[in-house]
């Protein structure tokens, strides 16, 4: 995936909360991820994703911070505010609690594509994972980067398409 972003030179940036920065380590752990890789944002406390990341403050009080409409707020703002062409974010409950009435194991990613392209919108994943506090966490990872490999094959596709006259 970093390799693929690469050679399109495009730029990758995170947004981590339940996962703590585990995105961003295993990004880091593969060589040469400085060439796609911009940087990552751990906004584990909720008023961060606010002031740090740009999520709407009253979707915020509205519905708390694990939300589908906060993933992808989280994954713009992150894109955004790091100056990369792709952004990527995860929000969600790993426990021991329930946490703004949802669930342990509710997790939401988020990806968001380069402004005005076909991923610009964004998509998001709605989980509900098993487990302890460590296999979620794993999972969510493992989630995110698999939605955004999705992505970026989509993003491909319809760009082959619209090269080819939509053919």
């Amino acid at each position: 995936m970093l390799r693929l972003l690469a050679e399109r030179d495009q730029t990758l940036a995170v947004a981590e909360s339940l996962t703590g920065g585990l995105v961003a380590a295993e990004l880091t752990a593969v060589p040469g991820a400085s060439r796609a890789f911009r940087g990552s944002v751990t906004a584990y406390a909720t008023p961060l994703k606010r002031d740090l990341l740009g999520v709407d403050g009253e979707l915020l009080e509205r519905r708390g911070a694990v939300d589908a409409e906060v993933a992808l707020q989280m994954a713009r703002g992150v894109r955004d505010r790091l100056g990369a062409a792709w952004g990527a974010a995860t929000t969600g409950v790993a426990g021991p609690d329930p946490q703004d009435g949802q669930p342990v194991g509710s997790v939401y990613v988020a990806v968001c594509g380069p402004p005005g392209g076909a991923a610009a919108e964004g998509k998001v994943a709605a989980l509900r994972l098993n487990g302890d506090r460590a296999e979620i966490r794993r999972e969510s990872v493992r989630s995110v980067l698999e939605l955004l490999v999705d992505e970026l094959s989509e993003n491909a596709r319809a760009k082959d398409t619209e090269q080819n006259g939509g053919n």
